[in-house]
């Protein structure tokens, strides 16, 4: 049976993807040493099997060419699904349906069959031909949040024709349904045994217990058989009983199986909450008997459980990491799992850590509540070289961190102080509750809150969100005395607008407040003094032991030289957003491609940190393969930033600390190549390219002088001075859509904080 690609376009993307593939298995082929062997706790003692379902199939469509290729070092399971004459075909499920465009082919042609006691309605494979699955349908992503450029551009998995290539990958065949195949005259058992024999398949699992006894001593001793245990709940068609029921009498699967496969939550239960539950016994009691355990349903863009904080490296290590390791993750993303395995278990750590700087923003606030003593704790003990302040002045003079002047998203306020509301043009075009609206002992009446940086669909740790208490600036730089963290960043904003409509000399408090606390002479700790206004980097200048950083939140294309060297007069260092140091394409999703902005700084002699570095999975453009890991490669290896900014420091800290984030290591985590993924894509399926970014001019750079401290704090003056406007493009944390109302808030507080 061929495999028909549709077409010479068809061919053309698939080559630019082996031509990509080829890229990366070069880079992993440095000959140095390898590393020394570890003793694993798997049955077997060597290191956990990745299976990949379908190949890559959270990039591209399951079981299809280019899924097969960028998974070749792992082991392939097939979900199998047989025509009508035997042809054999990998699609998961019980339909067609979702996966493939077989209702293009036969539109309105849908059946209802009845399979183990359930009517399913659908296209089903055992009513079309080999020739007219392999000629005529196509594989579509099943996934909404996973890219559909590929839909309907690549072929169905024929297994005759994948395993009869020279190379075959190691293949695992998952077999169900025996009954509704033999209701329909297709001799499903026959046809396993046959496939198995013929290709010498490495694995074959079923969730049917007899049709694993008809196959015992038919298959080689070569092939492991293994035991499939379905949703506790769900009843096992050969005895009747559910799989919860099934799996307390492990030795009684011993008989027929050498393994199971069973969902991660056989093993870490996950509550209703969304918290993790206490391990159940089960790989222990399993390995015992001489049973395998695989366990299934890992993906980098599911839902996870809270305590992973949306790391899919955290998940997998949970189960390889901890106790008795599981013999084996079925994954969608095979290359997250495999960099788990070989990069992070065991607590594999370099000596020293890299010199690329970690940096908290508002402290750990994926985990606590932002800018709180909780978060910079966190943060300390995750392992951040320099923790973070942005600095908030009360009505009353108490300067605080937090990471706006709203205190809208990360406080309580709308529930206590809704009459404060007010429009500030000069700090951001929406309205707000103001810390210098109110006083201190006003604003210590208030709960902290976790901001839910990519809204209400991707909660952070919400057992906390109310946790810890806010910190004024000296007990921040306190904390930072006492604690061994590297470095501090005091973050300076809307000084203008504070001294001349509010009567605050922010500028001459943080000054005060750092002398006071001696890191004015500070020889160790470094101390970062940021601002997007360069007239406050310029107050900071006389103190060597000070690191000036210009905060550049516009999203730009470019930085002429002219530019560079006039930052070089105010800065040390500039901390970029994300878009000025890879153009995307196709609605953000895709690397189009490396801007010169860097180069140009570092050139000039300037420091980059990039920001803002986050975990979840709808953050991270499709290059990355929703692993924040690539993320980080590809900015710290290709840009070569030498900080970044993360709500995350946990996740980055074990980056920068795994011997993997050494590009010459063996093995190492590759970055992504911008405008690679984008050269197999047909452009005719992206949106339209999105304009050029302007650039950065010296105009936008040099700010007018601050103005003196008025006199006043009754009302803001009638005519101010100028002052940098907010920026429409910026991607600052107290980012929210103009148009949401003043109701919306409110509804939204009283959700996050379960008032």
């Amino acid at each position: 049976m061929s495999i028909h690609f549709g077409g010479m376009n068809k061919m053309i993307t698939s080559l630019f993807l082996y031509s990509l593939l080829v890229h990366a298995t070069v880079a992993q082929q440095v000959p140095l040493p390898k590393p020394p062997l570890r003793k694993w706790t798997t049955l077997s003692g060597n290191e956990p099997l990745v299976v990949s379902r379908g190949g890559f199939s959270g990039l591209f469509p399951e079981g299809t060419p280019n899924a097969l290729a960028f998974a070749k070092d792992t082991t392939i399971l097939c979900n199998l699904q047989l025509t009508k004459d035997g042809g054999a075909f990998c699609v998961t499920g019980t339909t067609l349906d979702k996966s493939t465009n077989i209702n293009v082919f036969d539109p309105n042609k849908t059946r209802t069959y009845n399979i183990n006691g359930k009517n399913v309605e659908g296209y089903f494979a055992v009513d079309y031909t080999a020739k007219d699955i392999d000629q005529n349908v196509f594989m579509v992503q099943s996934i909404y949040t996973r890219p559909d450029f590929y839909d309907q551009s690549l072929p169905v998995l024929n297994v005759d024709a994948v395993l009869g290539d020279q190379s075959p990958p190691k293949f695992w065949l998952n077999a169900q349904y025996e009954a509704f195949y033999t209701q329909k005259g297709v001799k499903f058992v026959d046809r396993v045994v046959e496939l198995v024999t013929q290709y010498q398949i490495n694995y074959v699992s079923s969730p049917e217990i007899g049709f694993l006894k008809s196959i015992n001593g038919k298959v080689s001793k070569t092939t492991k058989i293994i035991f499939q245990l379905l949703g506790a709940n769900e009843v096992e068609p050969t005895t009747k009983q559910p799989y919860g029921t099934i799996v307390k009498d492990l030795l009684a699967i011993k008989s027929y199986a050498s393994a199971i496969m069973v969902p991660k939550e056989y093993i870490w239960p996950v509550k209703p909450d969304n918290y993790l539950g206490l391990p159940t016994t089960l790989v222990s009691d399993a390995h015992k008997l001489g049973l395998e355990v695989y366990a299934s349903g890992f993906a980098n863009d599911f839902t996870l459980s809270y305590n992973y904080s949306y790391d899919p490296t955290a998940e997998y290590m949970q189960f390889t990491d901890k106790g008795d390791s599981v013999d084996g993750v079925v994954t969608d993303f095979p290359t997250t799992a495999s960099n788990a395995i070989a990069c992070f278990a065991n607590n594999q750590s370099l000596p020293k850590k890299g010199p690329t700087l970690i940096i908290s923003n508002n402290g750990a606030s994926s985990v606590y509540p932002g800018s709180t003593d909780l978060a910079y704790q966190q943060a300390i003990d995750d392992g951040s070289d320099i923790i973070d302040c942005s600095v908030q002045m009360s009505k009353d003079g108490t300067a605080f961190c937090s990471g706006a002047a709203d205190l809208i998203q990360e406080t309580t306020a709308v529930t206590k102080f809704m009459p404060r509301t007010s429009t500030v043009p000069e700090v951001q075009a929406k309205s707000g509750i103001f810390s210098f609206d109110l006083t201190w002992s006003e604003i210590q009446t208030l709960k902290p809150q976790i901001y839910n940086a990519e809204g209400p669909d991707f909660p952070r740790n919400p057992a906390a969100k109310n946790s810890g208490k806010f910190v004024t600036l000296a007990e921040f730089l306190e904390l930072a005395k006492t604690k061994a963290v590297p470095g501090i960043l005091i973050n300076i904003q809307n000084a203008a607008y504070l001294a001349s409509n509010r009567s605050l000399d922010i500028v001459g408090t943080v000054s005060s407040a750092l002398s006071n606390a001696s890191f004015d002479k500070e020889s160790t700790k470094q101390v970062l003094i940021q601002s997007d206004d360069s007239q406050v980097l310029t107050k900071f200048k006389d103190i060597p032991s000070y690191k000036r950083v210009l905060l550049v939140d516009d999203r730009i294309g470019d930085i002429p030289r002219p530019t560079a060297d006039e930052i070089k007069k105010y800065a040390d260092a500039v901390n970029l957003v994300k878009s000025a140091v890879f153009s995307v394409e196709g609605g953000g999703s895709l690397l189009a491609g490396m801007t010169n902005v860097v180069r140009e700084l570092k050139d000039a002699n300037l420091t980059v940190f990039v920001h803002n570095l986050k975990n979840e999975f709808i953050t991270l453009a499709f290059d990355f393969w929703s692993d924040p890991n690539i993320a980080m490669a590809t900015f710290i290896q290709n840009a070569k930033v030498d900080g970044i900014v993360t709500d995350f420091p946990a996740t980055a800290s074990r980056y920068m600390r795994s011997p993997c984030s050494d590009p010459n290591h063996v093995p190492t985590i590759l970055p992504a190549q911008p405008g690679d993924l984008m050269s197999t894509v047909d452009p005719q399926t992206l949106p339209p390219a999105e304009s050029p970014l302007p650039p950065l001019e010296v105009d936008n750079v040099v700010d007018p002088p601050l103005p003196a401290v008025s006199n006043s704090k009754d009302e803001p003056s009638a005519h101010p001075p100028p002052t940098k406007p907010a920026s429409s493009s910026s991607f600052r944390a107290n980012k929210v859509n103009i148009g949401l109302s003043l109701v919306v808030y409110l509804v939204f507080a009283l959700l996050f904080t379960g008032h």
